[in-house]
């Protein structure tokens, strides 16, 4: 009887230990991902770049357009999500302005509208005047600007990560 009893512990213990064992690398497998998408941008900062987003002629005094950047994302399998846009100004012969695309207040894609000159975000109704300010609705700042510079007559704006939020 005793000899059944302590077959029954040792079996126990072992069960225990297995599932202990079991539950040690099922969290690992779930954790392990979930802390490489924290850190990755510690491990792979996101780089500054200049990208020509047109020739000065592109661009016409007074008019807003929108023009395709991409994203200075390091990681190679980035794909479509490293296309981003800008919206660019021409001030004068030689004043931009560019401003991300993303609203300050959770990133959704702005919209220019040339009539009102206002720039219009469709998720909860903020609305920007032609400098990025916030005319109306949620944001809490004016739109993100990007710097810019005229190259050999193109007009290049160096991208970087946007602290939305």
């Amino acid at each position: 009887m005793n000899e059944r009893i302590g077959r029954r512990e040792a079996l126990r213990k072992l069960l225990n230990l297995v599932s202990l064992g079991m539950g040690a690398l099922a969290a690992a497998v779930v954790s392990v991902p979930i802390f490489a998408y924290l850190l990755s941008p510690l491990i792979h900062p996101a780089k500054s770049v200049w990208r020509t987003v047109g020739t000065l002629d592109k661009f016409i005094v007074g008019k807003t357009v929108q023009v395709s950047v991409e994203d200075p994302s390091p990681l190679q399998w980035s794909g479509q999500t490293a296309q981003t846009a800008a919206w660019v100004r021409r001030n004068s012969e030689t004043d931009f302005t560019v401003f991300a695309i993303n609203c300050t207040h959770l990133g959704c894609p702005v919209s220019w509208v040339d009539g009102a000159q206002l720039f219009f975000c469709p998720c909860h109704g903020g609305v920007y005047y032609a400098d990025g300010t916030v005319a109306a609705g949620p944001p809490p700042r004016h739109l993100f600007e990007y710097e810019w510079r005229i190259l050999n007559g193109n007009v290049q704006v160096k991208t970087r990560k946007l602290p939305i939020g």
